[in-house]
Formats: structure tokens, C-alpha cells, sequence
């Protein structure tokens, strides 16, 4: 027994050396300069939303908020006066991916952060949103915390993620769980500055669709799509960022398709994708179930337990 116990104990090391390289290559691949560990504190905050609830369940699974990320860029890029507050006042066309790591931070913040954590980082984009404004490509007049745009990129950012999540999360949501995540997620975006926003996802679905009068592809939109397509990462890492673009296409709703000039993507693609992904998310969810910001999240509320006893 006693010859035994040392291969008991370095498994375990091994795989989490194993895990926590994994969880920092993701963390290269997507631009993510915080480390994991500052969702710690403080010991015992839920947060706003809280370990039980469906955001927490939907945005740490990795590949449907990758996903659900750029199919919400690709939707939000439809509007001409949201995309020029972003062409404008942004560094995007320089440099995609710090942009991108910065928005996943937020959400991470907001979703997993202590409640301190959560409302300082939606204070800091609401301190940003108040100072852009100008006029978009058309000639139309905007300003970053204009209530009707800020439900636009929330609409369009929640349902990209459920849509992605769909197709690719585990464990599945019912539709009470997902109408739940709606809910929950109307709270964020009511302190965002949305003004009143639905609290069910057909609702959700609903009103993003009337804004379809005020979309256009155009030169600008198009441009964005390049860049996603190009998405700037390592080379070890096109070849994911490749299929996950292709996936963000497949999980838009059938009405953005004709406004890119773009035709419905066939089953049989859809499906190949899907299973790629699926093998690929694998060994990458195994990593983050412990070493992501929702498993270091989940830790800092369990310490409320610890500190009990």
C-alpha cells in the first residue's frame, strides 16, 4: 500500500498542471489579461445574481459564450448609430482582441464578482458611455447611453449567448431556466442604463426584431465582419477561432442572414461544426470547471461556509 500512495498523489498534480495550462492558453487565445484569482474576494459575496443562478450556469460554459460573443458582435454591427459609437471612440481596427478581452471581463465582472467588483466595472463603461457621442456613418446623430441603443446591444447580446448556448451548452435549460436568465439579465441591463427591458426570452426576441427598420449592412458592418473572420490570435489558435466564427454564423436568427447578403448555412455544415466544437469543448470545459472564473467565483461564496464553522 505504502509503495502505492505516491501514484495516487501525482495524477492528481498532473492533471491539475494539465488544467491550469489549458486554462491559460484560453486565456491567450482570448485576450484575457486578469488572472482568475481576483474573483476571490471578497469570501462569502454572491455577487448580484449569485452561484444558483442561469447566468452563472450559461456564461461559464466557454465555447457557447465564444460563440454567443461574436454572433452578438455580428448582430450589433447591423445598427449603424450603435457600431459608430464603437468605430469612433474605440480601438477595435487596432487591436480586436484587447477589446474583445476587455467586454469578456466586464461580463465576467458582472456576472461572477463580488457585488463591489460588479458595480465598479459597470460604473467605469457607464463613466465611458456618457462621454461618446457624434454622428454615425449616415448622418444620424447618437450618444453612447442612449437608452434605445443600450437595449439594442443587450438584446442582442443575450440572446446571441442563450442562442450559442443552445447549441452548444450542457447541462440544457428548460425554458423556465432560460426565461430566468432573461430576468436576471434585465436587472443588469436596467443598471446599464437600458430603461425597461423583457424579462422572457421570446419577449427578448420580440424586441429585437423591431429594430429592424434601423439596420443596415454596409461598408462598416462589413469591414467588422472581416475582422471576425481574421480574428487575431496565435496560430495555434486560428483553426478553433475559425470554426467558432463559422458557429457564431450558424447561431444568428434567420433574419440576419439576408440583411448580410448571406445564404442560410445548411444543415450538414451546421452539423459539422457543432460536432467539432463539441469534441473541442471537451478537454477546455474539464480545465475551466475548476480553474475559470466561475470555479474561483464559486469558491469565494463557499468561504461564507468555511468561515461558519
Amino acid at each position: 500500500m505504502r509503495s502505492g500512495a505516491p501514484t495516487q498523489v501525482v495524477p492528481a498534480r498532473i492533471m491539475n498542471f494539465v488544467k491550469q495550462q489549458i486554462a491559460q492558453r484560453v486565456r491567450d487565445m482570448t485576450h484575457t489579461r486578469q488572472q482568475p484569482e481576483v474573483f476571490l474576494q471578497p469570501a462569502g459575496d454572491p455577487g448580484l445574481l449569485g452561484p444558483d443562478s442561469s447566468a452563472w450556469q450559461v456564461h461559464a460554459h466557454f465555447m457557447a459564450m465564444m460563440v454567443g460573443g461574436i454572433a452578438s458582435l455580428i448582430v450589433q454591427a447591423l445598427h449603424p448609430r450603435a457600431l459608430a459609437g464603437v468605430w469612433d471612440h474605440s480601438s477595435f481596427r487596432d487591436d480586436l482582441g484587447a477589446r474583445l478581452g476587455r467586454t469578456a471581463f466586464f461580463i465576467a465582472a458582472t456576472t461572477f464578482g463580488g457585488r463591489d467588483m460588479a458595480e465598479q466595472a459597470m460604473e467605469r463603461v457607464k463613466c465611458i458611455h456618457r462621454q461618446v457621442n457624434g454622428v454615425d456613418a449616415h448622418g444620424q446623430a447618437y450618444r453612447a447611453d442612449d437608452p434605445h441603443l443600450l437595449a439594442w446591444v443587450h438584446l442582442a447580446e443575450c440572446t446571441s449567448f442563450m442562442r450559442a448556448y443552445d447549441e452548444h451548452g450542457r447541462p440544457a435549460l428548460d425554458t423556465h431556466a432560460q426565461d430566468r436568465y432573461f430576468a436576471e439579465m434585465a436587472v443588469l441591463g436596467s443598471a446599464m442604463g437600458t430603461g425597461p427591458v423583457p424579462s422572457h426570452r421570446a419577449a427578448c426576441e420580440r424586441r429585437l426584431l423591431s429594430y429592424l427598420p434601423e439596420l443596415r449592412c454596409d461598408e462598416r458592418t462589413r469591414y467588422v465582419l472581416q475582422r471576425l473572420n481574421d480574428y487575431p490570435t496565435q496560430a495555434i489558435y486560428q483553426p478553433l477561432m475559425k470554426l467558432v466564427v463559422r458557429a457564431a454564423h450558424h447561431s444568428l436568427p434567420p433574419w440576419v442572414h439576408p440583411l448580410l447578403g448571406q445564404a442560410e448555412p445548411s444543415w450538414h455544415e451546421r452539423w459539422w461544426v457543432r460536432q467539432a466544437l463539441a469534441q473541442v469543448s471537451v478537454p477546455i470545459q474539464w480545465a475551466l470547471n475548476d480553474e475559470g472564473v466561475a470555479a474561483f467565483a464559486r469558491q469565494r461564496v463557499r468561504q461564507a461556509g468555511d468561515m461558519g464553522h
